[in-house]
């Protein structure tokens, strides 16, 4: 080894664009000497780390790129205040094979039972395994359809959405949309069919639909699409957030004043 090859070494793996590499290689080599390693082994190790962060970059980029409001895993989900609910096929929507067949998924009851989170523990452990989720309510996007079509770039937006593998839809029914914006909302679950996965949260059941779409028609042919290959869920039970807070009541009113 020259005294050229560490500098040149850096630069290769600069222009590699191996970021892990090029801070962990050094460290690495010195191991491997001290343990008499082969050269195979210390390759192996060097290139494990930068995989390790790659992985780690594409999930964060993924995950960052959802547009989750918050962070919502299963191990916080009490699935005891919703007993209508079937634990072990919800948690079988964290493996990415449904999206993968086109499938879709419909989380169906009141407010506070637990929709949203579930629908974001389902994306976070997608994004880990390489699928691209977006996130958004159903109210925000077609804020966001709308104000595309009066700019005139609707066609990129949908295009956009097109390479989403799965489509989360929040709170659907609980704000009323335009005609207009109804119509843009259609067009995405339509174009969606057999292309591409969607999950939707609605505090009504399929028969209030028509409230949404304004029209039996719409909504009939949207049902027809949505629920042809479609896991459907009842989440019917207390709100979760009411018996929080009555619990939270509770304890302060049993807590010993000072």
């Amino acid at each position: 080894m020259t005294d050229a090859t560490p500098l040149l070494l850096k630069a290769n793996l600069k222009q590699l664009k191996l970021p892990t590499m090029l801070a962990e290689h050094d460290k690495l080599a010195r191991e491997a000497a001290d343990r008499d390693e082969p050269y195979d082994a210390y390759l192996l190790k060097l290139t494990e780390v930068e995989v390790a962060a790659r992985t780690a970059n594409a999930i964060a980029a993924r995950i960052r790129a959802a547009g989750f409001p918050v962070a919502k895993e299963f191990d916080t989900f009490d699935f005891t205040a919703v007993p209508t609910v079937p634990k072990q096929k919800v948690l079988e929507l964290t493996r990415r094979d449904w999206v993968g067949q086109r499938y879709n998924a419909c989380l169906i009851g009141g407010s506070g039972t637990g929709k949203t989170h579930a629908a974001t523990a389902v994306g976070l452990a997608l994004c880990r395994q390489g699928v691209r989720v977006k996130f958004a309510t159903a109210a925000g996007l077609v804020t966001d359809l709308e104000a595309a079509q009066q700019q005139h770039r609707l066609d990129r937006l949908l295009a956009a959405l097109e390479r989403i593998d799965l489509l989360i839809v929040d709170e659907l029914g609980y704000l009323s949309f335009s005609r207009g914006g109804a119509e843009l909302l259609f067009q995405v679950f339509a174009d969606r069919y057999e292309r591409g996965s969607v999950l939707i949260t609605s505090n009504l059941p399929f028969g209030e639909w028509g409230t949404i779409f304004q029209g039996e028609r719409m909504t009939a042919a949207l049902l027809d699409r949505l629920t042809h290959r479609c896991h459907i869920f009842e989440m019917n039970g207390e709100s979760y957030r009411f018996r929080e807070s009555m619990k939270s009541k509770a304890d302060k009113a049993t807590k010993p004043k000072k």
